[in-house]
């Protein structure tokens, strides 16, 4: 048999796909520049980059074709077997023998800091093949929105297994040879026998239901490798049960033979109503009788936000009890609760120390920015200050604000001679590896370059200072401009077309679990991890406010969708706000990071620090984050806890202008106070700057906190109510027309163009 497995990044597969990047990006001036527009990448990573590896572990099939990363699976993509995954209710991992199953949900163990479902090193069982105890790899053959078959082969010999988010079934295809299951310890036989195709069985408190095809049969069921013989079929499938019952054994049996071959999300925004629908399908085909659809799991960000009527089956996992469907879709429906594009300009009582921290922050010395990250947290600096600048009549600093901002974005989204010619002293710019389909910010940062982490965090600061400067200057946003190059770097992170030549589809987001994926190789036994959230906020509304500020609202709906999902994720999983998550026992105020097998609420990947780990849910602060302000006992609950640990580890002085922004969620007039007291006495956080954090603050005493019970059918829009001062309307129209905006309280407001307008009522 041809062996389907073959692949290095030879020069044959590198040309394919650089003919295909070429037709569908802008024609070449340069044999090493690919120009798009104004702007410009390199068509290859420079000498002095860290090299991706050459090998992908992918069949055939899938040569030539932009290959996902950052997903929950991504390890079977990178090497030869894998890392532990998390595919709720089940975590998996492949090894030379097959592929290992195990159900976390009996075992959690609920600590003080960490809720612990990462996988134990035996499993339950390994699923192989009776004719190869030792297979030379596993590779990815194939995926879908969240879905992945893995194909094993030696010789004859083969054996794919497709799996997913949401789904108790793993399935099975065979040849040459038949299924065989391999148990540190003869399971517990509760249904079935020898001559039954299905069995029902108990390993180490989990129950699971194995189903052979009709007229297979079962040999060495009491020894600790059992064999299910096929009866001339090729299929197999296995489910883990809720419980050990012969009729819920029924239940699944009625849907095992129907194999899950593809899952699709799609999203609409409904502007009138301001609601996300995201709508989950599964396509299924029947191996035996006429049975479609399929029994689903959904997350609590999920089920909590869907009309389907639950099965009276729950699984316990490390993002809380999953709830069982049936049927080949479910939909959810969510509030979007609006954004704005800067905070609202400071009253005439701040204008004078605003003033003050402006001529502060327009003398501070360069914070640098050797490496893209570094010149995303200065982009997200500058993004801020300039339409303070502008809102408090400093024209002057507004001038030097903008003329950086935009200098600094044009310096990196172009790929001239004389970084061609550098080779000393790294310059800045963009390059595109065509063997990963991505484009890479040089120098690189946090692993971008070498595993692909965190695209989204560090394109999201830039598209966001792009989308600033688009506010006032629509031409330099336009194709013929710059703005060829910021689609580009939205389609790394997040291309919504399945199709895309360049870039997989959502490279960074899980559709199902809800949120982002830091990590673009997931080599890790808890899976892959996603820490800052607040960061994560930020890149997807600057897809909002591009695609407003660009009259694209295909892009704008897009970051509508991934904006709000990854929310209800951040409150669910990292913050708790429904106060249902956690365990009673568990002490942080919320998760500092979430890794596919558990959450941790104690240190980031960087730091221990008490606010370093909870800002890491609340940096960049801006008019995209106000989702945090909703729920000011929530923040109370957060900040004390904050405080208290301070205490404790006698560290109280990191990150003051973020933790007086924060304090002033539940304490806006003891964190002003705060802030003016100390402002000349600390450094504000790199990417932030005190005139900000003093706009913030202000913002929160002066108008409260958000209202998220009243939407509006405007993108752009922020509901504020204060316990003294009322509810205060904002609307920042980007269209040069006025336009009539009705909030679903019955207010009615028309909307000046190109700009803020407010209203305040008792």
């Amino acid at each position: 048999m041809r062996n389907k497995f073959w692949y290095k990044t030879a020069l044959s597969s590198v040309l394919a796909m650089a003919a295909a990047a070429f037709s569908a990006a802008p024609s070449s001036v340069h044999a090493a520049d690919i120009m798009s527009g104004s702007g410009s990448y390199s068509a290859g990573s420079p000498a002095e980059a860290i090299p991706l590896q050459a090998e992908q572990y992918i069949t055939e099939d899938l040569l030539n074709k932009p290959v996902p990363t950052n997903q929950w699976w991504s390890s079977l993509l990178w090497d030869s077997f894998s890392e532990a995954q998390y595919p709720h209710p089940l975590a998996v991992r492949h090894e030379q023998q097959g592929l290992r199953i195990y159900h976390p949900g009996p075992h959690l163990l609920q600590e003080p800091t960490v809720i612990d479902g990462t996988m134990a090193v035996d499993g339950d069982f390994i699923a192989g093949h009776t004719g190869e105890s030792q297979f030379p790899e596993a590779r990815v053959a194939g995926y879908s929105d969240w879905f992945v078959d893995a194909q094993y082969e030696s010789g004859q010999h083969e054996m794919k297994v497709s799996y997913g988010h949401g789904s108790p079934f793993t399935y099975f295809t065979y040849a040459g040879g038949n299924p065989k299951l391999i148990f540190q310890e003869t399971p517990e036989l509760w249904y079935g026998g020898r001559s039954s195709s299905v069995l029902g069985i108990t390993v180490n408190g989990s129950h699971y239901g194995l189903f052979g095809p009709t007229g297979s049969t079962w040999a060495g069921l009491d020894r600790q490798e059992w064999v299910n013989q096929l009866n001339g079929k090729d299929y197999f499938s296995i489910a883990v049960l809720p419980d050990n019952r012969p009729a819920t054994l029924e239940k699944f049996r009625q849907y095992a033979y129907s194999h899950i071959t593809d899952t699709k999300v799609s999203w609409t925004y409904d502007e009138e109503q301001s609601e996300v629908t995201s709508t989950y399908r599964f396509t299924t085909v029947p191996k035996e009788g006429l049975r479609s659809g399929t029994l689903f799991t959904m997350y609590p960000h999920q089920w909590k936000y869907t009309n389907t009527d639950p099965l009276p089956y729950r699984y316990a996992s490390v993002r809380g009890d999953l709830a069982t469907g049936e049927g080949d879709r479910f939909t959810t429906v969510m509030k979007y609760h609006g954004i704005l594009p800067a905070l609202p300009a400071v009253g005439e009582d701040q204008l004078s120390l605003m003033k003050a921290l402006l001529e502060e922050a327009l003398n501070e010395p360069e914070t640098g920015a050797a490496d893209s990250y570094s010149a995303a947290k200065e982009l997200g600096r500058l993004t801020a200050l300039l339409p303070l600048a502008k809102d408090s009549g400093e024209s002057e600093a507004a001038v030097f604000f903008e003329q950086k901002l935009q200098g600094m974005l044009e310096d990196w989204l172009t790929y001239t001679d004389e970084d061609r010619d550098q080779l000393f002293y790294p310059s800045s710019y963009f390059y595109y590896d065509f063997a990963w389909s991505t484009l890479i910010g040089y120098p690189a940062s946090l692993g971008s370059d070498s595993e692909l982490n965190d695209h989204h965090i560090v394109n999201g600061y830039f598209i966001k200072a792009a989308a600033e400067l688009a506010r006032h200057n629509p031409e330099w946003a336009s194709d013929s401009s710059y703005g060829g190059m910021i689609d580009l770097l939205i389609r790394d992170m997040a291309s919504p077309d399945r199709q895309d030549a360049l870039f997989p589809f959502l490279r960074v987001f899980d559709p199902y679990a809800g949120h982002s994926w830091s990590s673009g190789a997931a080599r890790y036994g808890s899976g892959n991890y996603n820490a800052a959230s607040g960061e994560v906020m930020n890149a997807w509304s600057s897809l909002i406010l591009w695609g407003e500020a660009t009259r694209d609202p295909a892009i704008r709906n897009l970051g509508i969708y991934l904006y709000t999902t990854e929310m209800q994720a951040i409150l669910q999983y990292w913050l708790d706000a429904d106060q249902t998550h956690f365990h009673d026992d568990f002490t942080p105020a919320g998760a500092a990071a979430i890794w596919g097998g558990k959450t941790e609420g104690d240190s980031t990947l960087w730091s221990t620090r008490p606010a370093e780990v909870q800002a890491a849910n609340w940096l960049p602060f801006s008019g995209s984050s106000l989702y945090l302000t909703a729920s000011p006992s929530l923040a109370e609950r957060h900040f004390t806890k904050l405080r208290q640990d301070e205490q404790d580890t006698g560290d109280e002085e990191g990150l003051r202008d973020l933790v007086y922004m924060y304090q002033a969620i539940s304490q806006p007039e003891e964190a002003l106070e705060a802030f003016e007291n100390t402002a000349p006495l600390f450094t504000a956080q790199a990417g932030s700057s005190k005139a900000h954090a003093y706009a913030w603050i202000s913002m929160l005493n002066e108008r409260g906190t958000q209202d998220k019970d009243i939407t509006a059918d405007t993108p752009l829009y922020a509901v504020y109510k204060h316990p003294e001062h009322g509810s205060t309307y904002i609307i920042y129209n980007m269209s040069s027309s006025p336009v009539n905006v009705t909030f679903s309280d019955g207010t009615i407001m028309t909307a000046s163009p190109s700009g803020f307008t407010e209203k305040t009522l008792p």
